[in-house]
This record gives structure tokens, C-alpha cells and sequence, in this order.
């Protein structure tokens, strides 16, 4: 996708080499420090302050605006269930009965990075899903590619690779994320040419990248390669 470059309007407060500086700025694709000169241009008040405070000013404005559109970009890329899902205060609430420590440990991102896979099993409405778009939405404040999808849309979005012999290209895409979170686990279809497709993605993740499961119902078998890490949620959870 090509930069949109951010056109710069001339403001007839600045004078015109203060103008001139803020449009090259804009063209050098620095928007974020353009607005935050603009904004110390136009304030009196921070002709007090010290240049290198000015400055630093500047900068950080600069990264906290490329830092939050690169989170929004993984934030559309993801396609949470629960955009907005949060590890709040809530977890610790006593009627949840959650492993709060697990959660604490889960959140710090380190079993990503091993990789570890996570299962997640609990009743209906325990917030297993609540739960995995908030781990998400942590993993992606760390600049990770997440991917939320549901099995048997998988499963429809790879026939449809099949169909259009794009399918390898759509399994490295699913290999690639750092995160693969795959709900609703034996809601699927069980058609095994169909269900192979979902394996295949799942082996060629492990001991690469990581994945969460979270199964409608208990899997008595289990799954082999996410044995390691297995999270319980209480039924009663909300």
C-alpha cells in the first residue's frame, strides 16, 4: 500500500519560514512532529521551556503517533471478537474464580516468544474468548502479529485458497502471525480432507510460532502439540 502522503496548510499565524519548515516536514513523512512544532510554535508558553525539552516533546509525539497506527493496523489485521477486551481489574473479582497468577504470567508475552501454545477450556460463558482477544490485544501493544479467527471459518477460508489455488500462499500467511488464536475448536465441520488443512496449519506452527486453542467443549484426547500449556476456567466465570 503506497503512504498517503499528509498535506501541510499554510497557518498566516507563523511566519513564512516557519510555514516552510512544518510543509518539509510533512514531505519527510514526520507529521506527528510537524503538528507538535506547530502546536509549540503557536503556544508562548513553551518559549520558557528548555530546547532539548522542546525537542524531546517533538520526538515523542512523532513516536507515540507511528507506534499507535502500527497497533491499528495490527488491531484491524487481527479481527478480534473483542476489540476492546482488556485485562482489567475485573480478573481478580472472587466470583470468577480465575488464576489470576497464570493470567499475570500469560500477559507478560514470554511464552510467545519460546514459543508456548495455550489450550483453553472452560464452560460456556466463562470468558475463554473475553479472555484470549485481552492476551491479544497485550501482544499486540508489543508490536506482534495476532490473528483471531474461528475454526470453521478456517476451514471455509482455505477451501476457498483451494478453490482459487492460492492455498499455499494463504497457509504461510496463517504460519507467519506470531499469535494464531483459533476459537471455537470442534464446532467445525468434521470433514477430514477439510479438517486436514486446519492440522497441516497447526502442525507447521508449533515449535515455530504460537497458537491458542479454545475448544466449544472439552477435548478428552486433547491436543498433542498444546499439552504443555493448559489453562482451566471455571464455569462460572462471566
Amino acid at each position: 500500500m503506497a503512504y498517503r502522503l499528509k498535506e501541510c496548510n499554510y497557518n498566516n499565524k507563523l511566519t513564512k519560514d516557519q510555514n516552510l519548515i512544518l510543509d518539509r516536514l510533512y514531505k519527510l513523512r514526520m507529521s506527528g512532529m510537524a503538528e507538535a512544532l506547530e502546536n509549540q510554535l503557536l503556544d508562548t508558553n513553551t518559549r520558557l521551556e528548555s530546547f532539548e525539552t522542546r525537542f524531546t516533546d517533538i520526538v515523542n509525539f512523532e513516536w507515540m503517533q507511528r507506534e499507535n497506527k502500527k497497533f491499528n493496523r495490527l488491531l484491524k489485521q487481527a479481527t478480534l471478537k473483542y476489540p476492546s477486551a482488556d485485562l482489567d481489574q475485573t480478573i481478580y473479582e472472587p466470583e470468577r474464580q480465575l488464576n489470576t497468577h497464570v493470567i499475570e504470567l500469560l500477559a507478560n508475552c514470554d511464552w510467545i516468544d519460546e514459543p508456548n501454545n495455550l489450550l483453553m477450556t472452560g464452560g460456556a460463558g466463562a470468558g475463554k474468548t473475553h479472555l484470549a482477544c485481552a492476551l491479544c490485544i497485550t501482544a499486540m501493544h508489543q508490536m506482534r502479529t495476532v490473528k483471531y479467527i474461528r475454526a470453521n471459518y478456517l476451514l471455509q477460508e482455505a477451501d476457498h485458497a483451494h478453490h482459487e489455488s492460492s492455498y499455499y500462499e494463504y497457509s504461510n500467511k496463517m504460519t507467519a502471525y506470531d499469535l494464531l488464536v483459533i476459537d471455537d475448536f470442534g464446532l467445525m465441520n468434521l470433514d477430514m480432507e477439510k479438517c486436514r488443512d486446519l492440522f497441516e496449519i497447526i502442525e507447521s506452527r508449533d515449535c515455530r510460532k504460537s497458537t491458542v486453542i479454545i475448544p466449544r467443549y472439552l477435548l478428552r484426547n486433547g491436543i498433542s502439540c498444546l499439552e504443555k500449556t493448559h489453562m482451566q476456567m471455571p464455569a462460572s466465570a462471566g
